[in-house]
């Protein structure tokens, strides 16, 4: 029976305003109330699933639209709304602007919320001025605005409680990621791996806003946060120094490894999940060495930002392939043996299940059949190479000024920051993938704060024979294997949404809203919106109704051609030419669709 404390949106606030301290507490039972959708991952452990069964596999042909809302803003629109009671709170691409909707009269605006910040920040913004969302917790509204000001907002009027900055945007420094609540404090990373920023992770109080902890992805162990003996790395401690030894000089201050993904907790084991991105340059000779921990998978403590253990997936990173996509928690059997696993769909195109108490690497498979910059991960714990991708040379990008051809996946992976679901009903997760290749030339590039530090030009196309750019897929995390597959003609930029009526959601650049069976994948109804979709499919209950709701507003690193404008094939860092169909399609726009059953 859902909490009647949840009937208004005052009460809701004035209910949810508890203390810091049961912060947490708070967060897991308002997440287990399905008839709101309190944080962006759905829960704690990322599942982006809901338990509504009021839209089936057998009605969901028969979803209409119910109402749109403007945002005002064009860009990408990723992220999508969160519901607390009859409160809907939506946000939007730079300016940032957030929007508190009272559900119960025709979605009016309560308050909004504007920030004034510096155009300037735009052009080191690298893949389009996306914003991944909002957090709530205590009775706050927290919004990461693009110039890295987290700031909390009163949700009963939106004005500003506290605010703090996170980076310096003069330096490439900026804000696109989604805060996180643990516990007593808010957690956020920061953007600028194209920038040679030294990124991290950041904890504030929630209350005060004060910094508790910040690591950072490399450094000496004070800075990143690791205990030479006590942080492991597949199952071995690290040693002193085990980042700063992995590259030449100084050069881990330039050294990237940011933080914009999503982050997951499991609060019985009090850790934290999340995957840090690319080294910079993107020429790879010009840091040799295993740059760790970039591309890195990190376990903390919330409460001390200490490293448990870590493993990274593409050690000396020669193709962009960051690895800040979601870290999926879910407890499952392999080996006739329950276990805690953390599950993470990597840009390299492997998908990884371990361990997540312990770190162990328990499965390592393409999740797309044309990756081929690699033969697979050396998984004979005997080996000296083990945990590491066994790389194909042909498809090295080691030599500066040489043209190496296709490469797949491209840089944007086979999967960008648009977030996988999971669903307990199939023990299946549902993938939305990008299916391109690459040419990959390195070049070298000097550094200087706040400018361009990539040194590389890239071209981007689908594999070769093969038309589609994208493939919507169900996956078994415990086999490593493709259980279902639907090609998509442009990737499929959209977070996936999951459910108790046996349906899974998803949206398309073309701007369609898609639903499909959980099961078999056969299309069950399509929609579409203004825009092409990057945005993550959200639902919630109100009135006695289930809803489907879904930002549109074509952009991201795929639709930074229509978005910014640019025309240049290599423009984009690539992504201009290999998707300049898109603009055939649909256009800019900024709008949240909400749909329900008549």
């Amino acid at each position: 029976m859902r909490n009647f404390l949840l009937t208004t949106c005052l009460s809701a606030v004035a209910v949810f305003a508890t203390s810091a301290a049961h912060a947490n507490d708070e967060l897991i039972r308002m997440s287990q109330n399905p008839k709101d959708w309190v944080m962006l991952t759905g829960n704690y452990a990322n599942h982006r699933y809901s338990q509504l069964k009021q839209i089936t596999a057998q009605n969901v042909g028969k979803l209409q639209v119910a109402w749109t809302f403007s945002t005002g803003v064009l860009r990408g629109h990723e992220g999508g709304p969160l519901v607390i009671g009859n409160v809907m709170y939506v946000h939007g691409p730079f300016p940032n602007p957030v929007y508190a909707l009272d559900l119960n009269n025709d979605a009016k605006i309560l308050w909004k919320y504007e920030p004034k910040q510096d155009p300037n920040v735009i052009p080191v913004m690298c893949c389009d001025t996306v914003n991944r969302g909002l957090a709530y917790a205590d009775g706050k509204i927290f919004l990461h605005q693009a110039d890295t000001t987290l700031v909390a907002l009163d949700a009963k009027d939106g004005k500003v409680v506290w605010q703090q900055k996170n980076g310096d945007p003069a330096k490439g420094e900026t804000g696109t990621s989604a805060p996180m609540v643990i516990k007593d404090k808010v957690l956020i990373g920061i953007s600028g791996g194209e920038f040679g920023v030294q990124c991290h992770v950041t904890a504030y109080d929630l209350k005060t806003g004060r910094r508790a902890w910040r690591a950072f992805s490399e450094g000496p162990d004070d800075q990143i946060l690791v205990d030479p003996v006590k942080t492991t790395d597949l199952g071995k401690p690290v040693g002193k120094d085990s980042s700063i030894k992995t590259w030449q000089g100084d050069q881990w201050k330039i050294g990237g490894g940011c933080t914009w993904g999503w982050i997951s907790y499991d609060p019985q084991l009090n850790l934290i999940y999340y995957g840090s991105g690319n080294p910079s340059t993107w020429n790879p000779s010009q840091r040799p060495g295993d740059n760790k921990w970039s591309m890195t998978i990190f376990a903390r403590n919330p409460d001390t930002g200490m490293a448990k253990w870590v493993y990274q997936m593409t050690p000396h990173d020669e193709w962009d392939y960051d690895g800040v996509n979601e870290m999926i928690l879910t407890d499952q059997q392999i080996g006739g043996q329950t276990r805690k696993l953390v599950t993470h769909f990597d840009r390299n195109g492997l998908g990884y299940t371990l361990d997540r108490d312990s770190g162990e690497l328990l499965v390592a498979e393409k999740f797309d059949p044309t990756v081929n910059w690699t033969s697979g991960v050396d998984m004979n714990k005997s080996s000296p190479t083990y945990g590491r991708p066994k790389v194909v040379p042909e498809y090295s990008t080691e030599k500066a000024d040489v043209n190496h051809k296709g490469i797949c996946p491209a840089a944007l992976g086979t999967k960008d920051e648009q977030p996988a679901a999971y669903s307990p009903d199939t023990s299946l997760f549902y993938v939305p993938t990008n299916h391109v290749c690459m040419d990959y030339e390195p070049f070298k590039v000097s550094y200087t704060a706040g400018q361009p530090y990539v040194g590389a030009t890239l071209s981007m196309y689908p594999p070769p024979g093969k038309s589609n750019m994208g493939n919507f897929i169900a996956w078994d995390g415990k086999t490593g294997k493709i259980v279902w597959s639907v090609p998509e003609q442009f990737s499929v930029w959209s977070g996936a949404l999951a459910t108790a009526g046996g349906v899974v959601f998803y949206g398309t650049l073309e701007g369609y809203l898609k639903a499909v069976d959980a099961k078999t994948g056969k299309e069950l109804y399509k929609f579409k919106t203004p825009s092409g979709i990057i945005g993550n499919v959200t639902t919630y209950e109100h009135g006695g109704k289930q809803y489907i709701a879904i930002l549109s507003g074509v952009g991201g690193w795929a639709g930074i051609g229509l978005a910014a404008g640019l025309t240049d094939p290599t423009a984009g860092l690539g992504a201009v030419g290999g998707y300049a169909a898109l603009r055939n399609y649909t256009s800019l726009g900024g709008q949240l669709t909400v749909f329900a059953l008549p």
